[in-house]
């Protein structure tokens, strides 16, 4: 595979901090999920979270956006705490953009009519709204298809189309929960090449989540290994496959990224 992130220092990326989760903790009954978690995103960065199954990646999210609250600790965005603030502000005070798994679109509408859908809720002025909704079709590649009901697009196609409805609302931070998860080979290095344009284009910091760790690793600037409910390693893409800790509780011996 080709390294699409070919460098990782930009001038526009900031050593500062739009996003950050200090000492979060959250139980499940008596399963503890999360133990005190330290996570921060800085503006104009992708940051790639790695882990096990039920280690708490898409719990993360979730925490973010608001879905749900922590049992202790503090989440912060732009250095303001939104324990608080529910999933509505946080989306239209903060500009998140959430892509999850699964789903994430209108099963019955068109292409065109999802993003419509979601355009009349976070644009007024008419013009503009018709504007975005038309360039993104075309940046997504989706003109082809803009007339066809989401229910029967390729997994590709529905990727494209719920990211490009992420971005209706110019979000400043986008969370994209396993972008790669059931793709075809060209189809997730088009989407790394997305995600990669999304922070040089638009400026937008990216956290995504994927158990495909060669295609996250191949488009991010940092990578978190998430083990027993704590970030237990953290560096780029090369550091982190050298880290003892990092094999041990994940990529074993033998990984590479290429």
């Amino acid at each position: 595979m080709s390294n699409i992130k070919k460098f990782r220092i930009k001038s526009f990326k900031k050593n500062k901090s739009i996003l950050r989760l200090e000492k979060v903790s959250l139980k499940f009954g008596n399963k503890m999920i999360l133990d005190h978690l330290n996570l921060q995103l800085n503006t104009g960065q992708i940051l790639g979270l790695l882990g096990p199954n039920g280690v708490g990646k898409t719990t993360i999210f979730n925490l973010i956006t608001g879905l749900i609250s922590p049992d202790f600790g503090s989440i912060y965005i732009n250095s303001q705490e939104v324990n608080n603030f529910p999933i509505y502000q946080r989306t239209k005070k903060f500009n998140i953009g959430f892509v999850p798994q699964h789903g994430g679109f209108f099963h019955d509408l068109t292409v065109y009519e999802n993003l419509k859908a979601i355009g009349e809720i976070s644009i007024n002025n008419i013009s503009f709204r018709n504007e975005k909704i038309n360039s993104l079709i075309s940046r997504f590649e989706l003109d082809s298809i803009r007339n066809v009901k989401a229910n029967i697009l390729s997994g590709g196609q529905k990727k494209r189309l719920v990211i490009a409805i992420a971005l209706v609302s110019d979000p400043k931070i986008l969370l994209l929960d396993e972008p790669f998860a059931a793709l075809d080979v060209m189809t997730i290095k088009t989407l790394q090449e997305i995600i990669v344009n999304l922070q040089s284009d638009n400026n937008i910091s990216v956290i995504l989540c994927d158990h495909q760790a060669r295609d996250l690793l191949a488009c991010v600037d940092t990578a978190a290994i998430i083990h027993n409910g704590k970030v237990i390693a953290q560096g780029t893409p090369t550091n982190l496959i050298q880290n003892i800790e990092a094999r041990n509780a994940y990529f074993g011996d033998s990984f590479k990224i290429s």
